[in-house]
């Protein structure tokens, strides 16, 4: 299908891993030209020569949407340099698995900054001039654990709770202006995810390849579709956590989900 996607400027954030380099890839394949923001430059600068090999015209700029200032800079690097961005990616994440008592606070904290206040500042930023051309498409990478409570992933789980009703409520609000908002809802996928967060127990099988994910992410945004979840049991997840209580499938979760000695 025609995405609309060729000849823009795409800014995927953490763009360095996982999902942010198959959407990457994904969006040069559809001519777009990239702007690629993540904490390793390293791994940026590998990428970049990828795509660049492959005639994509590709400009990094390297951020730690860790520091609050980072949304603003990023900003100042292109629409600010003169550069119209007409697809934000909010891929950028990070999650940390264990009994939250004894969590790292910093890690729990970073979630919220990442997850959601980096999101929010960096889609406050780009809106206004995809207001006044009257187009834009922004992509917003939630989770399959949005849509229930997730214990001893439970920072990670709330946070994109927020970021899949932070996407649904603006989708509706810029739908006037020619924008399109996505909120993807990716289950298990192949990155570095569950190392990171010491989450190795919620790999299970059924595992997506970030690639699988990325082309139908960028489908569901070029035609509208303003959730897409990529995977059957996914979907299958998202439906029957609407039939039942919260409180039991919490309580199976849990289960399912405590650190084992």
């Amino acid at each position: 299908m025609a995405t609309g996607f060729e000849g823009r400027w795409a800014l995927v954030t953490g763009a360095s891993a996982g999902i942010g380099v198959a959407l990457s890839r994904e969006l040069a394949r559809q001519g777009a030209k990239l702007i690629l923001t993540a904490r390793r430059a390293d791994r940026l600068e590998a990428l970049a020569a990828e795509l660049r090999g492959q005639g994509t015209e590709v400009r990094i700029v390297t951020a730690d949407l860790n520091d609050r200032a980072a949304p603003q800079a990023i900003f100042a690097a292109t629409e600010g340099a003169g550069i119209a961005v007409d697809i934000l990616v909010n891929n950028a994440g990070l999650g940390q698995y264990g009994a939250f008592a004894t969590s790292d606070l910093e890690q729990e904290l970073s979630q919220v900054r990442v997850n959601c206040e980096a999101v929010v500042h960096l889609t406050r930023l780009f809106v206004p001039p995809m207001v006044s051309r009257r187009r834009g498409w922004i992509l917003v990478v939630a989770s399959t654990a949005s849509f229930q409570p997730v214990p001893y992933l439970s920072t990670y789980a709330a946070t994109k709770g927020f970021d899949r009703f932070f996407a649904l409520g603006l989708a509706e609000e810029v739908a006037a202006s020619g924008i399109r908002v996505t909120a993807l809802c990716p289950g298990p996928t192949e990155s570095e995810f569950f190392e990171v967060a010491g989450a190795s127990a919620f790999r299970g099988r059924g595992v997506q390849s970030a690639e699988q994910v990325a082309a139908r992410a960028l489908r569901a945004l070029a035609s509208g579709q303003r959730t897409v979840i990529p995977n059957l049991s996914g979907r299958a997840t998202a439906t029957l956590v609407k039939l039942l209580p919260t409180g039991w499938i919490t309580r199976v979760v849990a289960r399912m989900a405590r650190p084992r000695p």
